[in-house]
């Protein structure tokens, strides 16, 4: 288990995403700032704490064991990955300000370490890679959050 990557997702992403000037037009993608912390916290980390529950697995089962080690590895998401799970355009915003949808972010984000403190154990399974647990999914948030993190110009330096 990465104690950086748990530590990232704690306690220096949000501090992170407040630096960011909301005005920042994305390197790739259409969202705004706001969007993708939305999209980030509304659908990523909302998935993986329990409070979006998706039954369906949509990648094919002979793919998951490599999407898996892909997961797993250092290996970045590239630039204008498709999620088949997300319309053409970005969704509306939920929240009247960027402030308001990073303050959404960190509550989803406490929860899901108080999830995984009260059950340890607890499987989560995600549209894309399975059922994953604890360390599984701080490996895919943190990866996930620095795709976005650098679609917006943003080079975190994890020591």
């Amino acid at each position: 288990m990465s104690l950086e990557k748990e530590n990232f997702l704690r306690t220096k992403l949000i501090t992170l995403l407040q630096r960011m000037d909301p005005a920042t037009p994305p390197r790739w993608g259409k969202m705004s700032v706001q969007q993708m912390i939305e999209h980030y916290g509304g659908d990523a980390v909302r998935n993986a704490n329990g409070r979006l529950k998706i039954e369906t697995i949509i990648t094919p089962p002979e793919q998951l064991d490599r999407m898996r080690e892909f997961m797993m590895s250092e290996k970045p998401f590239k630039e204008n990955t498709k999620n088949p799970l997300m319309g053409e355009e970005p969704a509306p915003l939920r929240y009247k300000t960027v402030q308001g949808a990073i303050g959404a972010l960190q509550q989803e984000l406490i929860y899901f370490f108080e999830a995984y403190e009260k059950n340890p154990a607890m499987i989560i399974r995600n549209p894309f890679f399975g059922d994953l647990n604890f360390e599984q999914n701080v490996q895919l948030l943190y990866k996930h959050a620095l795709h976005h993190l650098r679609q917006f110009g943003v080079e975190p330096v994890i020591v």
